[in-house]
């Protein structure tokens, strides 16, 4: 199943099903909602009036109650190292790590991400992401899908100018995370994905691509990632409740970033440059950069 969140000529805010090139209203206040109450349930609610795609706007999907981001693709980890002059830290193969970043600036499809003025290395990273439908503390990675409502796209904007003094300070990203994350434009359930599954819990076989300006510079795919879902998630959640509404991100998958592309030496983002990220079965997510402050 498909869910989102719309803009419609009714109404501002509504979350709903897609089917079929057709958008459903649902009869919940929000995403969060229709998360708690089952993606199954939620869908035979469905209402008897329809959109066409084209008539409404994708709004972000949902606003994370939480939002977490891994690090979990080992060709993004080596070619960050190597920018860095080092080797893979030993304690990457040892446990998936990920930190927190901003639940609150989040934008959607079709959205302009404003450039922060205190950055000349805007750039944008290719991710997945899993929203947490089901509750759970300690989980076992084998267990981990049960507790996924579903998956989406995520892009973690990134100040690199900004990371690289704050990573060498210790403590970070902070500033260089926290000023924009886009989700969307759809939640894809994993019932959906079943015949891309790769036999490890939480992924699947997807393609990932990104586009700046029409120009294809990024090719990956979901099964890759070193860390699967279902590790992360149990890493996550122990001694830590997860919720519903609870967002995790993949980290950026090998070449799905202009650092690890460029060796971190740019060019990076401009105003008015148009970002899409595509992910197999889950659609387009496009956002076009603002102008920089003076």
């Amino acid at each position: 199943m498909i869910f989102a969140t719309i803009e419609t000529p009714r109404a501002k805010l509504r979350p709903a099903l897609v089917k079929n090139g057709r958008v459903h209203p649902l009869p919940f206040a929000d995403m969060r909602e229709v998360i708690q109450f089952g993606a199954a349930e939620a869908a035979s609610r469905a209402a008897k009036e329809s959109f066409a795609e084209d008539k409404i706007r994708f709004l972000p999907p949902l606003q994370p109650a939480t939002l977490r981001d891994a690090y979990a693709f080992e060709q993004h980890v080596k070619s960050a190292s190597q920018n860095r002059g080092r080797e893979v830290p030993a304690e990457w193969y040892q446990f998936p790590v990920f930190y927190f970043t901003n639940p609150s600036n989040i934008f959607g499809n079709a959205d302009v991400i404003p450039y922060p003025h205190y950055t000349n290395a805007l750039d944008f990273e290719l991710e997945i992401a899993v929203v947490i439908g089901k509750p759970g503390i300690n989980i076992q990675p084998e267990d981990a899908q049960e507790h996924i409502f579903g998956y989406t796209i995520f892009n973690d904007w990134s100040a690199r100018d900004i990371q690289r003094a704050e990573l060498k300070v210790g403590l970070g990203p902070a500033k260089a995370k926290d000023f924009a994350s886009s989700l969307g434009p759809v939640i894809v359930t994993g019932e959906a994905l079943v015949d891309k599954s790769v036999r490890r819990p939480g992924v699947f076989n997807l393609e990932m691509r990104a586009r700046v300006n029409g120009a294809e510079i990024s090719n990956g795919n979901f099964k890759d990632i070193y860390w699967s879902f279902g590790e992360i998630i149990a890493r996550a959640s122990e001694h830590v409740t997860l919720n519903p509404g609870d967002v995790i991100g993949s980290g950026t998958v090998g070449t799905g970033c202009l650092l690890e592309l460029t060796k971190g030496q740019g060019p990076w983002l401009n105003a008015g440059d148009l970002v899409e990220l595509e992910i197999e079965r889950i659609g387009i997510l496009k956002n076009r950069i603002g102008e920089k402050p003076e």
